[in-house]
């Protein structure tokens, strides 16, 4: 009788399934700051893109909000004025050209959006600095290149599915 061994699969392979389970973990976080703060998964999207957006310096319009999490412009705008009504999101007019409209978190929504996210933002950091500057460097350039990579593949899918 022969012994069966099972190999391990490829380093590449197993990366690409952990960053899918990653991407899992993220959607389920999601998922629970929506049920912690009583709203629609998407409208929990929306005020995470919204407040990601606003933290990085790179304010969202409607239009890259829509983008976002995929919504048609009508649906945005029915999400915005539901979010704005309660007080979640606001809508500036900040730019130089008066009819380009910016979206904020509401004080309250960023302020729950900390609460929440804050201990999990301490825990991942505690991960990336037990790692050396010059590993987290290659791993940013690393992701940065899987990011394009997908966003060429997304673009792609994009125009396979307008028909």
């Amino acid at each position: 009788m022969t012994e069966q061994t099972t190999s391990e699969p490829p380093i590449q392979e197993r990366l690409l399934d952990e960053l899918r389970i990653y991407g899992a973990d993220y959607a389920d976080l999601r998922r629970l700051f929506a049920r912690w703060l009583d709203l629609h998964a998407t409208d929990a999207a929306a005020l995470i893109e919204v407040a990601n957006s606003e933290h990085a310096g790179r304010p969202l319009t409607p239009a890259r909000l829509s983008e976002r999490i995929q919504l048609s412009p009508n649906a945005t705008s029915a999400l915005l004025n539901r979010m704005e009504k309660a007080g979640h999101i606001l809508r500036t007019r900040e730019h130089t050209d008066r009819r380009t409209v910016t979206l904020r978190a509401g004080e309250q929504a960023r302020l729950l959006a900390a609460e929440f996210f804050t201990p999990v933002a301490q825990r991942l950091k505690a991960v990336i600095n037990a790692y050396p500057p010059e590993t987290i460097e290659q791993f940013h350039h690393f992701l940065n290149d899987l990011h394009q990579a997908m966003q060429t593949s997304l673009t792609e899918a994009a125009h396979r599915t307008d028909k």
